[in-house]
């Protein structure tokens, strides 16, 4: 779902920057008025926690793999506004350290899945509020179609032609990507739910299990992602080996590829970046909580 360089045409991602960078501003400007210093544990833990989950690739068919964006899960516990700005936060973590989707694309990545998928997200949660399981599984599947359909969209506008056939099965891959994404969004908010029903409806009287339980996750699902993660290509990917396009990135990263250079078995150096990402994406998030209580404060 992270389109790299090079896919998109200059007038697209410069459009999709000069949209994303005022749109962000404004969200957090909201964000301001709505964040709760109680909150900030959450952002940094959560942010974790989707880090985590985006590093496990799953497969959906004809040689495709995908994986969760988690903009659902966000919003179902921490609200849109917060969500837009951890996930611009992880997003942009992605392509400045780790080569995943491009700089200059940047504005196009943030735009399609911290921003539409998270309104879309948000729509259908607040739509279907009388039914929240199937609201649950809604808001995660169309805030994958809607970042899907956009991405697709930006190709077809920079000038990638796709047969219709292709188009076709790449819409009903991000389709089964979509149904996954809604079962475990509804999954994982049900477990919250069980464990402690406040830290959904009463975060400032809420325990701490809950943060301890993601925290966990994130650290396992962060050490196993290269061990149970499918290896084949996402469906951008499998694109430009279909149309020869070159993802060449414009910048070097410190873990580019998830890898850190170390004496030892590969496996290492891929736990050890996967690791030092989870550290610094709850950092980042945790930083960012704290910034948004102290300027709510002032």
């Amino acid at each position: 779902m992270h389109i790299p360089d090079n896919f998109l045409s200059p007038p697209v991602w410069l459009a999709l920057d000069a949209i994303s960078l005022p749109l962000v501003g404004w969200v957090a400007r909201r964000s301001f008025r709505d964040s709760d210093h109680t909150a900030t544990p959450r952002l940094g833990v959560m942010g974790a926690f989707v880090f985590a989950a985006q590093m496990i690739n799953f497969p959906v068919g004809a040689g495709t793999s995908a994986h969760l964006l988690g903009g659902a899960l966000l919003v179902s516990i921490l609200g849109p506004t917060a969500t837009v700005l951890v996930m611009t936060t992880i997003v942009a973590m992605q392509a400045f350290v780790f080569q995943d989707g491009g700089v200059l694309a940047l504005g196009a990545n943030v735009f399609n899945m911290a921003l539409a998928g998270v309104v879309a997200a948000a729509l259908a949660l607040r739509a279907f509020r009388r039914f929240p399981s199937a609201a649950l599984f809604l808001a995660g599947a169309v805030s994958v179609l809607a970042s899907a359909f956009l991405a697709l969209a930006e190709l077809l506008a920079s000038g990638v032609h796709m047969p219709p056939a292709l188009l076709w099965a790449s819409i009903g891959l991000f389709a089964v990507s979509a149904v996954v994404e809604g079962a475990i969004t509804l999954a994982v908010v049900r477990a919250v739910s069980r464990l402690n029903s406040r830290w959904l409806s009463l975060p400032s009287q809420a325990g701490r299990g809950p943060l301890a339980a993601f925290s966990l996750a994130a650290l396992l699902m962060a050490v196993a992602a290269f061990f149970v993660a499918s290896s084949q290509p996402d469906g951008l990917q499998t694109l430009a080996a279909r149309f020869h396009i070159s993802s060449q990135p414009i910048l070097p990263a410190p873990l580019a590829g998830y890898s850190m250079s170390l004496a030892g078995p590969p496996w290492l150096g891929r736990a050890s970046a996967a690791l030092a990402g989870l550290l610094l994406a709850a950092a980042a998030c945790l930083a960012l909580g704290r910034f948004l209580a102290r300027r709510r404060s002032a």
